[in-house]
């Protein structure tokens, strides 16, 4: 009896560490299950490329790599002179343009009244070719009476006939006059072009200074001052620092209670002591087969590490920090990411990021 007793107490720790564990690994399981984690993540952020929209030399470049600059900050300024002197040209054109405008419309009033006489002596030729005609009507009908001579008819006759010669010329004359009045329309719309190349002309000279759309950081800045620059080639990278995200690649299994705004902590591996906070900002729909299966391009591509089993594939994760340290924070950097599904719906979607809020 006092053996058996023995036996079972000797059988207790062991029996109680067996609990123990199995405790510890269900506690793991259901921590694993309700709060997936992956240390698959990097740090990522949006850049652009800054380029210069003309050709020039840079004459100012203010900035350095790796600078943190605000928005509206000069990034770089190209040799302003070439298109200052093409705006001034374009003006001068302008005013000369006018004074053109100006000297050609007092020419064509002229024209215009000496059209208008031209009318008026017609309308005058007319009215004495009338009353010559009924001169010599009203003589031609007296003749026979005797109560004119022959040479008033013939005078008569020879008055009409000039008359009418004198209609006929004052007619050539109205339209000699109508088609020498020319107009300034040519000129008007020489206006406009030229309008046109000053607005071109101020707008190149504006973009001769390249300044931040936003807060960020210069990055593969790799020129210097008397550099030729081209319009339209970067020149240098410039990241958001705005908005910082973590891609974390999460095995697909982990992804049915995951959605867009749910929240996350986060850390870096070069500073694991300090946590952030974030939300989901979007899950992808697409990585790239690596196993022989048809080649989408563009998708992300997510290595599984082992081969010979089949294992979970895994899609990345975006998550919107909203606590992002810009001076800790670089495209890339390897972080953790831990997701809390089941307190989704213990925050008010104002908390949410702006990204997250329009899923």
């Amino acid at each position: 009896m006092i053996q058996t007793a023995l036996a079972r107490r000797s059988r207790l720790p062991a029996l109680l560490l067996t609990l123990a564990c199995l405790a510890v690994l269900g506690y793991v399981v259901y921590r694993l299950e309700t709060t997936p984690s992956t240390d698959d993540a990097y740090v990522y952020a949006d850049t652009i490329d800054v380029v210069p929209e003309v050709n020039g030399r840079i004459v100012e470049l203010p900035v350095h790599d790796n600078q943190l600059v605000k928005q509206g900050d000069l990034l770089l300024r190209i040799d302003p002179r070439p298109y200052r002197d093409a705006l001034v040209q374009a003006k001068a054109r302008l005013i000369t343009l006018d004074r053109q405008i100006e000297l050609t419309q007092r020419s064509v009033n002229a024209q215009e009244y000496e059209a208008a006489s031209a009318v008026a002596g017609v309308e005058r030729a007319r009215a004495q070719a009338k009353q010559a005609g009924d001169t010599l009507r009203r003589l031609e009908k007296l003749l026979p009476g005797g109560y004119v001579s022959i040479e008033s008819v013939d005078q008569a006759r020879t008055a009409q006939r000039s008359t009418g010669a004198e209609l006929n010329t004052a007619r050539l004359q109205a339209q000699r006059a109508a088609a020498a009045v020319s107009g300034v329309d040519a000129l008007v719309a020489q206006r406009a072009e030229v309008e046109a190349q000053i607005s071109i002309a101020e707008l190149n000279l504006e973009f001769t200074e390249v300044r931040a759309p936003f807060d960020g950081r210069v990055a593969a800045l790799r020129t210097t001052v008397g550099q030729f620059a081209s319009a339209y080639k970067p020149v240098f990278t410039l990241i958001d620092a705005r908005h910082w995200y973590i891609v974390a690649n999460f095995r697909e299994t982990d992804l049915k209670d995951i959605q867009a705004g749910t929240p996350a902590t986060l850390y870096l591996l070069s500073d694991t002591g300090r946590h952030f906070r974030g939300w989901v900002d979007s899950i992808s729909y697409g990585v790239m087969p690596d196993d022989g299966g048809a080649v989408v391009e563009g998708l992300p591509r997510v290595q599984r590490s082992i081969n010979w089993v089949r294992v979970s594939q895994r899609f990345p994760v975006k998550i919107a920090v909203t606590t992002a340290d810009s001076g800790l924070f670089r495209i890339g950097a390897s972080a953790v990411a831990i997701l809390h599904p089941g307190e989704a719906e213990a925050h008010s979607p104002a908390d949410a990021p702006p990204h997250a809020q329009q899923h």
